[in-house]
């Protein structure tokens, strides 16, 4: 079992990618409403070596021995990946070592303020940034930012990294109900989304529990309002979590085993990875799909959300 390495997991956008965590569960330098990972616990912007390069390293040597069958290796986990200082370096070690597996970065994109951290990311076949907010009222509101960090800044980085990046950037937006899904705001993400001309716009909305209770998602029909009222070229609405069964890496002996532990109990997330040694990201997927599909279902008490057996 890998400790800083998780899948290859089933995901929505990257196929078979294996994961590459640089950050402790839960550093980031957001504390969004809806992070299916959970609350941050060190809201922070100073980017340091959170976890050892070496370290890091020697498991994906480790693992790539085995010649895998997989899509991506993509930065997400935990936290913020850009915090970790050495990103670009693992992200050149790949590139040097495995020239034919494309890398993915899974960031939200506070730190392209930053030169330094945009050059570090332009060894990455993709990149992929989220952008939930174009007021600094509603980016406090759904994001709860770092106190330094100011949505103008955010987008100009964002601006930037086009300029600057000669990979593909696939712009994350995530809506929520009362949160950003006024015209107001979504004319001011239009504004935004034109000046960073990313490849692609994705849009999401709630299909986990988020850190917190009575988070409403929009329906696929109202994405699509958001589509029609934007009427902007390559705008998509992620696939649900239901479609995750399709793809190769989609382990039913996971799935099992995930069921048969909140058989005997319901389990937390966080439960559930102390419990069966698997990497946070990696459960939350099956949880997402379990639930979609009715096996499961959520309950939120004092110790966060728990997850049990749908009763029949």
């Amino acid at each position: 079992m890998y400790k800083y390495l998780f899948g290859p997991v089933p995901s929505r956008r990257l196929g078979m990618s294996l994961g590459i965590d640089l950050i402790p569960k839960k550093v980031c330098s957001l504390n969004c409403v809806y992070c299916e990972v959970g609350k941050t616990t060190k809201l922070t912007v100073d980017r340091m070596e959170y976890i050892k390069y070496d370290k890091v390293i020697a498991e994906l040597k480790q693992f790539m021995s085995n010649d895998p069958k997989i899509d991506y290796i993509t930065f997400s986990g935990s936290g913020e990946p850009t915090l970790n200082s050495r990103i670009g370096e693992v992200l050149k070690y790949i590139k040097k070592n495995y020239p034919l597996i494309k890398t993915a970065v899974l960031t939200n994109g506070t730190l392209f303020f930053d030169q330094h951290v945009r050059k570090e990311l332009f060894q990455a076949n993709v990149i992929l940034p989220s952008l939930d907010a174009a007021s600094q009222s509603a980016f406090e509101k759904i994001n709860r930012p770092e106190p330094s960090l100011k949505v103008e800044s955010y987008i100009q980085g964002l601006i930037d990294l086009r300029k600057e990046y000669k990979g593909r950037i696939w712009l994350e937006v995530f809506i929520l109900k009362n949160y950003n899904d006024s015209k107001e705001e979504l004319d001011l993400l239009k504004n935004a989304v034109l000046k960073i001309n990313p490849d692609i716009i994705q849009l999401n909305t709630l299909d986990r529990p988020g850190t917190e209770a009575g988070l409403v998602p929009l329906s696929r029909n109202e994405l699509q309002e958001v589509i029609n009222y934007w009427n902007l070229p390559n705008v998509e609405i992620i696939a649900s979590a239901q479609n995750r069964t399709i793809i190769e890496s989609y382990s039913g002996d996971i799935e099992a085993t995930i069921l048969e532990t909140i058989a005997r109990r319901p389990c937390t997330l966080d439960d559930l990875h102390h419990l069966l040694g698997i990497h946070v990201n990696e459960i939350n997927k099956y949880l997402g799909t379990m639930e979609a599909e009715g096996k499961i279902t959520t309950q939120n008490l004092d110790r966060g959300v728990f997850y049990e057996l749908t009763q029949k």
